[in-house]
């Protein structure tokens, strides 16, 4: 069975990997809102995740993979792969819709 999606997890697992505190967010986050956000009790904003994301080095797209695809890398890249083909699928029904 699958496991269901978990921004919290993804949002721990980098922060540490990184070697960084709750602390270290301060410029754009509070401590305690950052352990609200990994205990799963608050969602953020696409804006507060680009900011969490540029603190702790990674691409958005980076910590929304891994809330889906958890540690396993296979998925990820599984997941990847099919993002990337709804992409371009997504644009280039676009680009037809714009003849």
């Amino acid at each position: 069975m699958k496991a269901k999606p978990s921004l919290p997890a993804a949002l721990k697992t980098i922060r540490k990997a990184r070697g960084l505190s709750q602390e270290a967010f301060s410029d754009v986050s509070s401590r305690t809102y950052m352990s609200s956000l990994e205990r799963g009790l608050k969602s953020p904003t696409l804006n507060k995740l680009e900011e969490l994301c540029e603190v702790m080095g990674v691409h958005p797209l980076t910590l929304l993979t891994l809330a889906y695809a958890g540690d396993d890398g296979g998925e990820a890249e599984r997941l990847l792969v099919h993002v990337s083909r709804e992409v371009g699928a997504v644009v280039a029904e676009s680009a037809r819709s714009k003849e």
